[in-house]
């Protein structure tokens, strides 16, 4: 490492009892990709929420070029010369792509209190514009525009102003190849001007493939760092659980028939601009992969199946035909859907863990037509405990949580439930290996006990290594099916997504 450009001296936070980081003390480079990583709930997010005002530490310091820092609030820290990028929604709704570039420096086009909007969409869409975003118009609703464009969007807040350090918070599980290459250019960028960039990932190839050094840290605790020349996977992953994890996490079960019972039958099923003409059934046992490059159209799949696509055309009926048409209807007939946007579409954010799992099984919950508030945190506690997730109680509120650790409630929730056939998209988004290998043995077992799973993944090598049959679509169409195999490659997928 270089010249040292930020500090960090015996960051200490706690979250109640938590004590989520212990003394964390690091030092980032001018000219470096400084990757963090670590366990769901081990503090990397923790330690960049508290540098860029999110959080407020405890105790210790932050120094940029030798001034100590202190953010109270995200506009602080850009002004300060931090910014981030998170990895849940970063913009706001309700307001225009140069309302959310300009936010909380909308000043800037004030003169004698008179907001000159022209002047901001024309500097919002030169930022676009410069980075190759021209597809992006400034001043359209934010809400126009899909997951994946608002987080270049953000890209684009987050680094108009040339920040002397960027975080990078899990950002590329919620962007697909194009968005992900845009990203790291910009990173590249960063770094070359000779500042830094702050990355987490839980895909350690893509840590050793981006980062120039890499930093451990376990339980709020700094475990060591090392240079991305000494790195590997295996390194990487004993440092962050403390032992050897083996790469087995995928099922190794290979020629084993598909049940020939149908459980779900979509025909001709169409959403405008999204999904052309869909047809497909699931089997009883089987588990599905639905893969292709970001916006061929697969995250609807999901939704429409579940009966959440507002403008769906087409039928999703059971194998004895009754027809899911809502939410409700999916729901009373077993069905679980986890979406690919956690924060928006599979939690209640601003509740409690245990109110999370406890909502689609409230009626099941019942005794008697009584719902006892006893009943409810003991079946919290069970299935919480079951994905191990982290926290300080179930009254924990889900807001509170890692990334990770959300993901855990949204499938502690639909496990509860106990549903016969389960919507996963993008199952292991922001999820780290140990937890990652826990879901896989969940799915394969139950698949063993008879359940059927729709797996929606842009990792190929979920789709490989957890499905039994695998449709590839492109442009809003199936395009490709391929049946396990042990000799299905990587290569056979991507020929039918490009």
């Amino acid at each position: 490492m270089g010249e040292v450009l930020l500090k960090a001296d015996n960051i200490d936070k706690h979250f109640g009892i938590t004590h989520a980081l212990d003394h964390v003390s690091l030092t980032f480079g001018k000219g470096e990709i400084h990757a963090l990583i670590g366990e769901n709930g081990s503090g990397k997010s923790t330690l960049t929420s508290c540098l860029t005002g999110i959080y407020q530490k405890d105790s210790g310091t932050f120094t940029l070029e030798g001034k100590e820092i202190t953010a109270k609030n995200q506009v602080e820290a850009n002004h300060q010369g931090v910014a981030i990028v998170v990895q849940e929604m970063g913009t706001l709704s309700g307001l225009t792509v140069a309302e959310n570039i300009f936010l909380g420096n909308e000043n800037d086009f004030i003169s004698h209190g008179i907001k000159n909007t022209s002047a901001m969409n024309k500097k919002a869409q030169e930022y676009l514009d410069s980075y190759g975003f021209n597809y992006i118009d400034a001043t359209r609703a934010i809400d126009d525009y899909n997951f994946e464009e608002r987080k270049l969007i953000e890209i684009v807040k987050s680094t108009y102003f040339n920040p002397k350090v960027l975080v990078v918070d899990e950002t590329t599980t919620a962007l697909g190849q194009k968005g992900r290459e845009e990203l790291f250019k910009v990173m590249h960028k960063i770094r070359d001007e000779g500042n830094c960039v702050i990355f987490i990932s839980h895909d350690l190839e893509e840590v050793i493939e981006q980062a120039d050094n890499i930093s451990v840290l376990r339980d709020g605790v700094m475990i060591g760092s090392i240079s991305k020349a000494e790195a590997t996977t295996d390194k990487l992953k004993q440092m962050m659980v403390g032992r050897e994890i083996g790469e087995n996490y995928y099922r190794t079960d290979y020629g084993e028939k598909i049940s020939d019972e149908v459980v779900i039958s979509v025909k001709n099923v169409t959403v405008k601009g999204q999904i052309e003409d869909l047809s497909l059934e699931l089997h009883k046992g089987e588990i599905l992969g639905i893969g292709g490059l970001s916006e061929c159209g697969m995250h609807e799949v999901g939704k429409a199946i579940f009966g959440a696509s507002y403008f769906r055309e087409g039928s999703v009926t059971l194998g004895d035909g009754t027809p899911i048409n809502s939410i409700p209807d999916a729901i009373k007939h077993s069905m679980a859907y986890a979406s690919k946007d956690r924060d928006n579409e599979s939690l209640v954010i601003n509740d409690t863990i245990g109110e999370n799992i406890c909502l689609p099984s409230l009626e099941d919950l019942k005794r008697n037509g009584i719902l006892r508030s006893k009943n409810m945190k003991a079946f919290a506690e069970k299935y919480a405990a079951q994905m191990s997730t982290k926290m300080t109680g179930v009254d924990q509120f889900v807001s509170a949580l890692s990334g990770g650790n959300k993901q855990k409630v949204v499938l502690a929730r639909w496990i509860g439930k106990d549903s016969d056939l389960i919507i996963l998209d993008s199952p292991t988004r922001g999820i780290d290996v140990k937890v990652k290998a826990d879901i896989y043995a969940m799915m394969n077992d139950m698949r063993k006990n008879g359940k059927s799973i729709i797996m929606i993944s842009e990792e190929i090598m979920e789709l490989l290594g957890m499905a039994d049959r695998i449709l590839i679509m492109k442009d809003g169409k199936i395009n490709g099916e391929f049946f396990r195999s042990e000799s299905l490659k990587d290569t056979d997928l991507i020929n039918n997504m490009i």
